[in-house]
């Protein structure tokens, strides 16, 4: 009878814990138009501490009353100067992963609850994850605003958010092995701060016996490693990323700093910088560079900027005067008055960088880009989109904690959420015109060419184009054989004579081959200039972004004609002599005033078609791949097999490339150790990928 009893038992609770769960659902209900989140710790407990995590129940109430209940989870105190204020901002780590916000969101166990207590409009922090997007950062932390209710107690307007770590739909970049194996590729992906709280240890901890931190050589600038976490990093991962960040400070304050190869340059991603760099400006972030974070991504050498985070003191919003004697940062430009210097932040970097033509340049012309794309009028939309949102809430809010009292930094109090709302409003428009006027000032006055600034070719990502030579009339082609790009007369059908034109967002252009899926690469050696003769033929190789010799301007001459100017030597493409006969060879030559009318370097770019046409007189061609393991011998099958002349890239588990074959000769695997390989290749404009194991 004891089982059956046993039984009953379950029974009996299981049946109690759904009526009370029915029950408590009942009584959870939304206060405003916001979703409401209700959270009861066991036996009351207050939540009070940065360090001691309670556990608690939640009740999640979304827009449609749907109730979803959370048995388990642990809730604590976050932030740093906002931990100790009355409205205190959380952090939640559920047992299991949850999609608080949805399809399309992170799938995750930490979350955020932003308090905003310091900001009255309550809007910062969204309103910058906004501009990112609008700026083209790649990461930016989610937001939904809420109710909270804590221990029966309504807490205020609060801001879920996404927690700041290493995961899809959070930072999406690779994540290392864990356990780390001998063979594991520790090249990234690392998510650091900048951080001017330096919370983190110097000292070997956790099972892993690594520090979390380090400070860089020559500035002692503050660096907590976010990713791999605390008690997941090894000794060869920290050492790997501390000497990384180490060697992009000590190029950067080196004698060289502003040489494009040697100086700080290739350790940093332009678009990212740029686009992190000006949103930290526009929102005036007095914390910017005291909180800063950057990543690392695999098999790449540049560090990355992003995600924003924690702008709630931003936008003219700090009451300190220690900034050029006055509180108010509307004439101000952070990297001269923000937070973050002389060791407790990375301010120093990027005064160094404004001390080169480049980056002034890049920031400047970056800026105008976005001004006329409409930066200030999308942000007075999103503003007045967030203020209609929660402006029911706004109001529960302010009856619960007041709205003309002092919370944190405020420089101005109102009476009423408006005045707030209005001089946000005013701080915008202000500050973004006088951007323009503070960023171009701070333009160098000498008359250095810069890559980004020269006037280029408008391309349509979904066309083709040929590129024709102005003098023989002979169209930029590939020779299968050797993979060096060469001229050759029109033929109308060929593939290989047509290009896209990738624009990337420095305004630089990847030429990427129709027929092969692979970009021209200048192979001219190191330290090349523009007037530098060395007279190499260009190459195709994979297409890589991140790779220098594969980056090209398209300048714009008389009688729409271009020059194709390389951004690893400076080189003008040249056809080899002028010569009009089939097959003879583009060179990486001279760039200089010739550029104007020598016709060797001058090329007609006409589009011949686009990624959804498809020839009637050139049909697809029927083909399958094949993989022989005795022979160990890697083709393609068709009826005529001569008529396969693509190109076919052959990558390891790392995506290193390790063979390059036409698609009719097929490759031997023989000399290639055992493993998961990648087998690339792009037909009738197509891109195809299949996953080999040998």
């Amino acid at each position: 009878m004891k089982p059956f009893r046993y039984i009953l038992s379950a029974i009996l609770l299981l049946t109690l814990a759904i009526g009370l769960q029915a029950q408590t659902d009942a009584e959870h209900v939304r206060l405003t138009n916001l979703p409401h989140i209700y959270i009861n710790t066991f036996t009351g407990r207050p939540v009070t501490s940065k360090t001691t995590t309670v556990l608690a129940r939640m009740w999640y109430v979304d827009e449609q009353d749907n109730v979803a209940f959370y048995d388990s989870l642990e809730i604590r105190v976050r932030g740093n100067s906002t931990a100790t204020l009355p409205k205190r901002p959380y952090r939640l780590k559920f047992q299991n992963k949850v999609k608080l916000l949805g399809k399309g969101f992170a799938n995750a166990k930490k979350w955020t609850l932003l308090a905003n207590h310091g900001d009255k409009t309550l809007l910062r922090n969204a309103l910058t994850s906004q501009m990112g997007r609008f700026a083209g950062l790649p990461f930016n932390p989610a937001a939904k605003f809420v109710d909270l209710t804590l221990n029966n107690q309504y807490q205020g307007n609060y801001q879920l958010s996404d927690q700041v770590e290493v995961r899809p739909h959070r930072v999406d970049i690779a994540q290392q092995d864990y356990p780390l194996e001998d063979d594991s590729n520790i090249t990234g992906g690392y998510l650091l701060e900048a951080d001017g709280f330096a919370d983190f240890t110097t000292q070997p901890q956790g099972p892993q016996q690594s520090p979390t931190g380090f400070y860089t050589p020559m500035r002692h600038v503050p660096v907590r490693i976010h990713c791999p976490d605390d008690d997941e990093i090894y000794p060869s991962q920290y050492s790997y990323i501390r000497q990384a960040v180490n060697d992009f400070e000590l190029r950067l304050f080196s004698p060289s700093f502003t040489d494009p190869l040697t100086g700080y340059r290739p350790l940093v991603d332009s678009v990212t910088l740029a686009n992190w760099y000006i949103c930290t400006e526009v929102s005036a972030n007095v914390d910017g560079f005291f909180s800063t974070y950057f990543y690392k991504e695999r098999n790449d050498p540049r560090l990355r900027w992003g995600p924003l985070w924690d702008y709630d003191i931003a936008y003219n919003n700090d009451n300190r005067t220690d900034r050029g004697g006055t509180s108010n940062t509307e004439r101000q430009l952070m990297k001269d008055h923000g937070y973050g210097a002389n060791g407790n932040g990375c301010r120093q970097w990027f005064e160094q960088m404004w001390r080169d033509p480049w980056f002034a340049r890049l920031v400047n012309r970056r800026y105008q880009e976005l001004v006329s794309s409409g930066l200030e009028d999308f942000l007075y939309q999103q503003l007045d989109s967030l203020v209609t949102l929660i402006d029911q809430s706004q109001q529960l809010n302010y009856q619960r904690w007041g709205i003309n009292t002092r919370a944190l930094r405020e420089r101005v109090l109102y009476s009423t959420y408006s005045r707030y709302i209005a001089d946000l409003r005013t701080f915008i428009g202000r500050h973004t015109a006088w951007l323009t006027t503070a960023f171009a000032s701070q333009q160098p006055d000498d008359p250095t060419p810069d890559d980004d600034q020269q006037p280029g070719f408008a391309a349509d990502p979904h066309t083709f184009y040929t590129i024709t030579n102005a003098g023989t009339g002979t169209c930029l082609d590939v020779d299968m054989a050797t993979s060096q790009l060469c001229a050759n007369h029109r033929q109308a059908l060929s593939h290989s004579q047509q290009w896209r034109l990738v624009t990337l967002q420095n305004g630089l252009h990847l030429l990427v081959n129709r027929a092969t899926g692979q970009a021209v690469s200048d192979p001219s050696p190191a330290g090349s200039t523009a007037t530098t003769n060395t007279g190499a033929t260009l190459l195709l190789a994979p297409a890589d972004s991140g790779d220098v010799r594969q980056l090209w301007r398209i300048v714009a001459q008389t009688g729409q004609r271009y020059n194709l100017v390389s951004r690893w030597s400076h080189h003008a493409a040249n056809l080899n002599g002028g010569n009009a006969a089939d097959g003879t060879r583009v060179l990486s030559y001279t760039s200089d005033n010739r550029d104007t009318s020598s016709n060797n370097r001058l090329w007609h770019i006409q589009a011949t078609g686009t990624d959804a046409e498809t020839s009637l007189d050139a049909p697809s061609m029927d083909y399958a791949l094949a993989y022989d393991p005795q022979r160990q011998h890697l083709h393609f099958g068709a009826d005529d097999v001569q008529r396969l002349t693509f190109r076919v890239t052959l990558y390891d588990a790392g995506g290193r490339p390790v063979a390059t074959f036409r698609a009719s000769d097929g490759c031997s695997l023989s000399a290639l150790p055992p493993g998961l390989y990648i087998v690339s290749w792009t037909a009738d404009g197509r891109h195809e990928s299949v996953k080999l194991k040998k």
